[in-house]
């Protein structure tokens, strides 16, 4: 079973997807350089969590 996510992970990514449509993929770590680029967020555990969610999103859309 999975942990459930904060919604500020959940709403951070969804904005994230929304704003750079196409730039994420089902590979975590291209997610993971992505969300380094288009952030500024100090804390690697924050922006690993919201590439896994993004990750996770894109695998169950299919991309």
């Amino acid at each position: 079973m999975g942990s459930v996510k904060p919604n500020y992970i959940k709403n951070f990514a969804d904005d994230l997807m929304k704003t750079h449509q196409g730039v994420f993929n089902n590979d975590f770590e291209h997610n993971k350089d992505m969300v380094t680029e288009y952030t500024d967020i100090k804390y690697k555990t924050i922006r690993n969590r919201i590439a896994g969610y993004i990750t996770r999103k894109a695998q169950v859309r299919g991309e």
